[in-house]
């Protein structure tokens, strides 16, 4: 059973830590992570989940188990999910932010990246049931339709926000 570590308010370890699944102690919180992985056509990598995990759109994201960090965290997490090698140094923390409604801190990372053949990725059958290059356009559509996890779709929201203040500076 995956443990993860407790931070108090200002993201301060406590050394504690709860089982997955647990409740979060009040005052306490846990760590998410999640990545957006977009090719060079301006695609996007979404999981399909699995019927157990809702059978919703998402990207690829979870916590950190105990005494990792969060760029290994998500390396661990695209790993295990979807097989695939990710390099730390390519990795964009593109925002931090905490939910004091489901105290988490979340961290969202982006990556540039072509993959040659999706099909051949090793996927964790509990948890991702297929992937897809999908536009935003198309991620769009699949929130309006009732098939993107909302939480994820959020995220995305500020990824879009992140890149228009990047396209703003640099003009």
């Amino acid at each position: 059973m995956e443990q993860r570590d407790l931070y108090d308010k200002d993201r301060n370890l406590t050394g504690k830590t709860i089982y997955k699944g647990e409740e979060i102690p009040d005052g306490s919180y846990i760590v998410v992570v999640l990545i957006y992985i977009q090719n060079s056509e301006g695609k996007f990598l979404i999981q399909k989940r699995s019927a157990r995990k809702n059978g919703l759109y998402a990207t690829t994201g979870g916590h950190p188990k105990s005494g990792e960090s969060s760029i290994d965290g998500i390396i661990t997490e695209v790993k295990e999910e979807i097989g695939l090698d990710l390099n730390p140094d390519d990795l964009t923390l593109y925002y931090g932010g905490r939910s004091e409604t489901t105290r988490v801190f979340w961290d969202n990372y982006y990556i540039k990246m072509d993959i040659d053949d999706i099909s051949k990725l090793k996927l964790q059958e509990e948890e991702v049931e297929s992937l897809h290059w999908f536009s935003a356009e198309e991620i769009h559509n699949l929130m309006k339709e009732g098939k993107f996890f909302k939480n994820h779709y959020e995220e995305f929201e500020v990824l879009e926000d992140w890149f228009k203040q990047k396209n703003n500076k640099a003009d």
